[in-house]
């Protein structure tokens, strides 16, 4: 499965430091230089600048061949919908709501930070709850009802029979 990430689920996911769990739920990890630059910014949290400064081999960075501005999106966003139209991506890994409207506009599966989580519980590559409290220990913003849905939901995935 080929999914190009945009900057906020990479940035947290390392901050809680689950960011292993994409090379173990995807075939293949696609980032846009802007996403790269926006990650490095100076008021990016150090482990993410310690992380980008030797990323990992499976960090494949690429540059969309076409760059046309979309309303309301920073550079990352942009490239990150730009390019996963070119690649033909199955997935586009991004929280930024009016991305994920745009890039659902063009008929493209969208999974947040949120959703990358679950689907590493699923397999068992994590364990959910203490993701989400570590998760939750950042700025990241995200609706308390949809951390109960995801909690709820790994309750019943665990709960025998």
């Amino acid at each position: 499965m080929l999914v190009v990430a945009d900057t906020s689920p990479l940035r947290y996911l390392v901050v809680i430091q689950a960011i292993e769990i994409l090379p173990l739920i995807y075939e293949r990890v696609v980032v846009p230089q802007a996403v790269l630059t926006e990650l490095q910014h100076p008021r990016s949290p150090r482990e993410v600048r310690d992380w980008l400064a030797t990323p990992p081999a499976w960090v494949e960075v690429r540059q969309p061949q076409q760059r046309t501005r979309l309303a309301r999106l920073g550079p990352g966003e942009q490239d990150a919908i730009h390019l996963a139209e070119e690649l033909h991506a199955d997935l586009v890994l991004m929280d930024d709501e009016d991305g994920r409207i745009e890039a659902e506009r063009r008929a493209m599966a969208v999974i947040g930070t949120l959703g990358v989580l679950e689907r590493a519980a699923e397999r068992g590559l994590i364990d959910l709850p203490s993701a989400l409290a570590r998760l939750r220990a950042t700025n990241f913003f995200v609706d308390d009802a949809l951390i109960q849905e995801a909690l709820a939901r790994d309750a019943t995935r665990k709960s025998p029979m």
